[in-house]
């Protein structure tokens, strides 16, 4: 990170934060941080799991709630709200 600090005749030689000048032709100017968190990665595990099991309700009733594909209809709802 380039960054520049102004002088002051009473100046210790330390920048504070209000001095601090960011160079906007420095690469990492616009890009501070990490990459934002995904869906996935930003709702708590419950409301994620609240969500999942929804989306099986609704894909379980589609079918007409026929035995035996449970597990089918959870693992299909997780890709679902893996791609939100």
């Amino acid at each position: 990170m380039t960054s520049q600090t102004t002088s002051h005749p009473k100046s210790t030689g330390r920048a504070t934060a209000a001095q601090t000048v960011r160079d906007p032709r420095d690469p990492g100017f616009e890009n501070v941080g990490a990459s934002p968190p995904t869906l996935t990665q930003a709702i708590p595990s419950a409301l994620r799991e609240a969500a999942i099991a929804t989306a099986a309700y609704y894909r379980a009733e589609q079918r007409g709630f026929a035995p035996g594909n449970a597990l089918a209809d959870w693992l299909a709802a997780e890709r679902e709200v893996e791609r939100l």
